[in-house]
Formats: C-alpha cells, sequence, structure tokens
C-alpha cells in the first residue's frame, strides 16, 4: 500500500500528440513520440504501442503519461516522459486518453 502523499508525487498529465516516428534502434518495436504539455513543455517519449497503434494515426490524439521521471537513455534517444496504457497479456498496449479533449498540461489525480 502507499500513501496518499506517495500518490501526490506521481505528476500525471494530458498531452497531445505532435509527431510519431519509427525507432528502429530501440531493442523492443517502438515509437519516438513529441508530446505537447501544454504549459509543462514539449517533451519526447519512446513508447512501445506498435501492437496496436499506427503512427499515423497517433498525430492530434491526447494521452496520459507520467512526466516526473528523470529523462531515461533509449539508444540513441532522451526518453522525457512515461506514456501510459493498459498492457495486455501479449505485452500489446492500449494507450490511456481522456473520454473528452481536454485543455493539455491538465493533471491526472
Amino acid at each position: 500500500m502507499i500513501s496518499w502523499a506517495d500518490f501526490e508525487k506521481v505528476e500525471m498529465h494530458v498531452g497531445t500528440i505532435l509527431t510519431a516516428d519509427d525507432f528502429p534502434k530501440a531493442k523492443n518495436p517502438a515509437y519516438k513520440l513529441i508530446i505537447d504539455f501544454g504549459p509543462f513543455g514539449i517533451k519526447k517519449s519512446s513508447a512501445q504501442i506498435t501492437k496496436l497503434h499506427k503512427k499515423e494515426d497517433l498525430p492530434g490524439k491526447q494521452i496520459i503519461a507520467v512526466t516526473n521521471f528523470p529523462p531515461k537513455q533509449i539508444a540513441d534517444f532522451m526518453s522525457e516522459c512515461l506514456v501510459l496504457g493498459v498492457v495486455g497479456p501479449e505485452k500489446e498496449v492500449t494507450l490511456l486518453s481522456p473520454s473528452l479533449d481536454v485543455e493539455n498540461g491538465l493533471r491526472i489525480g
């Protein structure tokens, strides 16, 4: 069990995917995402979402991500946030997103 104070340390925000590109240097199939988090800026993420999501369908999609992890080097790319999704039995990821369009940067709580 974690405390409410522990949960409050995790900053999850809504962002809109600006671009999605193939990431052939990643160890596991992934896309390089550029995401707009409004007042929190533009962040990059490596996302292993290739099984269920086509890169051409991703720009304009709102997602939820953890934005206060330290940057992580993945191959030649620095990932700055963790895009959240539901992980299925075959490790396929369904992205989490708000049911209605909302302002980029709003916090999840």
